[in-house]
């Protein structure tokens, strides 16, 4: 073989080492995916059962890889078309092929944040929650209508929705609805220290009631430096047998909740959540009240309050009287100001 050959084949193979170690870094190294859609970070939502082609449709329907040809290539190459597993992975911008892959075939995956508040009905909660997870709503639906397992966490199918206090929890997407009750059920008893438990009880209530008195003060008013006096004037009616009132309860019971001001043939309807019918507490809770509104029914204020009237200034608060005839006064003032603010309009 003459010299110049010699070295015209050495440049051949140069050039195509060089070649394919580029191209191999590429597919390796190079950023692939989330390279087009700024700083969103790209959750992949890999359910039991999928296919590795599954996988390729979701992640090209979102437009997350690039070149598609080397991803597909380096998947083959590292045998994640077997080893596909379920989750969901958080595909950040700019990820490289082998980073994304080592990730996805390991199977580790990422927690997701769920954040829950303003819930009124049972029915709202299982879908509002169930819809964030893999198991979705229906099997978390059995489970918080099923006696027996309501009775586990000491509660019925009606009160069951106490487990559940308002909060940004962790959860994997793929948590089996067993154990997302499981940890609701631990963070239950996080909250129920010893001293709340004690404050409760010399409040001469269960955890339940107490929750079920926080949901209505939370539905009379979120201010939160005025949710310890409202708390303080309905203790003050159950202690001496007088009917709650509250107007919260009855919306809940007709389960017509745009309704601004209720009407007198409203306030007759026969549910046990009518506390104008009704004494006591109504049966459960109509919504899901902040632990903070927890602590202001168990930190109530002690006063001599039995009555509340929206202030006439419409700044928010209440307006508190001790007798019935100082209360049909504040709402007579209050009746004036809605007339005039009317008329203004």
């Amino acid at each position: 073989m003459s010299r110049n050959l010699k070295i015209g084949l050495f440049l051949t193979v140069s050039i195509l080492l060089t070649t394919f170690t580029f191209y191999f870094w590429q597919v390796f190294k190079s950023p692939n995916l989330q390279v087009q859609d700024g700083d969103e970070t790209f959750a992949l939502l890999i359910p039991r059962g999928a296919t590795f082609e599954s996988v390729m449709d979701t992640l090209q329907t979102h437009k997350v890889v690039n070149d598609e040809l080397s991803f597909r290539f380096l998947a083959k190459l590292m045998k994640y078309p077997e080893h596909v597993k379920e989750g969901r992975y958080e595909i950040r911008p700019r990820m490289g092929n082998r980073e994304a892959l080592v990730k996805l075939r390991s199977g580790d995956q990422d927690a997701m944040t769920v954040t829950f508040n303003s819930v009124r009905q049972k029915s709202d909660l299982i879908q509002r929650l169930g819809s964030k997870f893999e198991f979705g709503p229906k099997p978390l639906g059995e489970l918080l209508n099923d006696p027996e397992t309501c009775q586990k966490f000491g509660f019925d199918t009606t009160t069951i929705v106490c487990l559940f206090l308002p909060n940004t929890y962790e959860f994997f997407w793929t948590i089996k609805p067993e154990a997302f009750l499981e940890r609701m059920g631990t963070e239950y008893k996080r909250f129920w220290t010893p001293e709340r438990q004690a404050k409760a009880k010399e409040l001469g209530l269960s955890q339940t009631q107490v929750q079920v008195l926080a949901s209505i003060v939370a539905a009379e008013t979120n201010k939160r430096d005025e949710q310890p006096r409202v708390a303080g004037v309905y203790l003050n009616r159950l202690k001496r047998g007088i009917k709650l009132e509250a107007d919260p309860t009855v919306i809940f019971a007709l389960r017509d909740f745009g309704i601004r001001r209720l009407l007198n043939r409203q306030l007759s309807i026969d549910s046990p959540y009518n506390t104008y019918r009704y004494a006591g507490l109504p049966p459960g809770p109509i919504n899901l009240p902040a632990p903070a509104t927890i602590d202001a029914v168990l930190n109530a204020e002690q006063h001599d309050y039995l009555y509340f009237v929206v202030d006439a200034r419409f700044n928010g608060y209440h307006t508190f009287s001790k007798t019935l005839s100082e209360h049909l006064a504040n709402a007579r003032l209050y009746q004036q100001a809605l007339t005039r603010m009317k008329i203004m309009k």
